[in-house]
């Protein structure tokens, strides 16, 4: 067995599904950073499993481009967590069928709350989808693993979709180098930006 062929099949099945990717952008993508730019709270982010731990980098990737997000749980969500989300936040649930109980299961507190809902699955006919007030669906051939079972091109095209929210976002809000550097100013990074460090 040849681990290079393997490791570069399953590289190319990503690829391929974020290549994809682009021919399925519509309007859902534009109504989703809509939303968020007319938040007036935070953006939450919450999953389960391999969603939860995209969804902690995609909460991450928002946070550090200037706009205040952070992540839930959504099993912690239905034992008290829930208490710190407000009306004016917008929350992305991230569920790659759409039926992930967990996920589910925080619906009715967030219609409670009041707050504005946007989903990332794979299906738009699925129930997330439909509890939400912007859905988001990606679509893909396979995952990586072969047994196609293992959450990999999935997982991919959620952190893809939710790094490009992100980035849209920041853009959008005229986030600056000056703005970057107030939240990164350690390490590697920190010292490239030095220069743009406020007066």
């Amino acid at each position: 067995m040849d681990v290079q062929q393997l490791i570069k099949e399953a590289i190319a099945v990503e690829a391929q599904a974020v290549q994809a990717l682009l021919d399925q952008i519509d309007d859902s993508y534009v109504a989703a950073v809509n939303l968020l730019q007319s938040c007036q709270g935070k953006v939450v982010v919450t999953g389960v499993g391999k969603s939860g731990i995209v969804g902690k980098k995609i909460a991450a990737s928002f946070a550090s481009t200037g706009t205040p997000a952070f992540f839930v749980h959504s099993t912690e969500g239905v034992h008290g967590d829930s208490g710190m989300i407000g009306k004016d936040d917008v929350v992305v649930l991230i569920s790659n069928s759409g039926e992930t109980s967990e996920v589910l299961s925080l619906i009715p507190v967030l219609r409670q709350i009041g707050c504005k809902r946007i989903s990332i699955t794979s299906n738009h006919e699925s129930s997330l989808a439909k509890a939400c007030d912007v859905s988001i669906a990606y679509h893909y051939e396979r995952e990586a693993d072969h047994l196609n079972l293992a959450p990999t091109t999935s997982a991919t095209l959620t952190l893809v979709i939710g790094d490009a929210l992100a980035v849209a976002l920041s853009s959008l809000q005229g986030f600056s180098e000056v703005d970057f550097h107030r939240y990164h100013p350690g390490g590697s990074l920190g010292a490239q930006l030095s220069k743009f460090k406020e007066g």
